[in-house]
């Protein structure tokens, strides 16, 4: 069964059309990546199917409900989103901040729990921070927010995970390891990627976007091929396999 599946999604921002009738599934339990070069529409159509912006035609469907229909807490009970940037303007403790991701289970003024704590204290360590709950948010490193923003997300406790750019400020220790965690977890998960070794370490399966456009659709091995990232990406490479079967992709000057 799909969990997320879109049909024909169209964004325009202002005369400028972003998405051009862009259709995906992300079945469940399996981790999708979404690739392309800058402009071609990747965090766009997250965005959507998220609902932090309204298409202007298409559906997204979570879990086989019309996200039309579904309110945001509906909608935050099935998919928790690690984004791009995450700022705060106010002074929050790292608990603080990953206890966000309980709220859409409570009622309104309801209290935290023990358990939503120990759900809290379960996510820092699976993001390799446990007994930061103290620190504030705004004195870690760019790195160090990432990884909490994701153990909010897995303090929602959902059935699916979006991931904008998730290794963003992360070193490649912090990417695996996030990644790794994601991985294990064994959500559904759909996640855009400008690293494109990183997608086909992780991704079941990639869909390549171009120009607002669904470009082509494949496992790793089938997508990440010298043509096409020539075609997407317009430079030039080299792909080895490793033993595991997995591309790699050499850049050529």
């Amino acid at each position: 069964m799909n969990f997320i599946h879109t049909e024909n999604i169209e964004f325009s921002w202002g005369t400028k059309q972003i998405l051009k009738r862009v259709s995906i599934d992300a079945e469940e339990g399996k981790f999708i990546g979404v690739i392309g070069p800058n402009g071609s529409g990747k965090s766009t159509f997250l965005k959507c199917v998220y609902r932090v912006w309204q298409q202007n035609g298409g559906i997204v469907y979570l879990d086989g409900k019309n996200t039309a229909h579904m309110s945001y807490r509906e909608t935050a009970l099935l998919l928790g989103v690690v984004a791009q940037h995450n700022t705060y303007d106010f002074d929050f403790s790292v608990k603080d901040v990953v206890l966000m991701g309980r709220s859409p289970h409570k009622k309104v003024i309801e209290r935290d729990t023990a358990e939503d704590f120990h759900i809290v204290s379960e996510s820092l360590e699976m993001v390799g921070l446990k007994g930061f709950e103290a620190r504030a948010f705004a004195e870690l490193s760019g790195g160090e927010q990432q990884r909490v923003i994701l153990a909010r997300a897995l303090a929602q406790k959902t059935k699916g995970l979006i991931l904008d750019e998730p290794t963003n400020h992360l070193d490649i220790k912090y990417q695996l390891q996030l990644l790794n965690t994601v991985k294990q977890i064994g959500q559904t998960v759909l996640a855009a990627f400008h690293d494109l070794n990183i997608a086909a370490l992780y991704c079941d399966s990639i869909y390549v976007m171009k120009d607002g456009c669904v470009y082509a659709y494949g496992t790793p091995s089938e997508v990440l091929t010298e043509k096409l990232i020539r075609e997407v990406y317009n430079v030039e490479t080299q792909i080895i396999v490793d033993n595991h079967g997995n591309p790699h992709i050499i850049y050529i000057p």
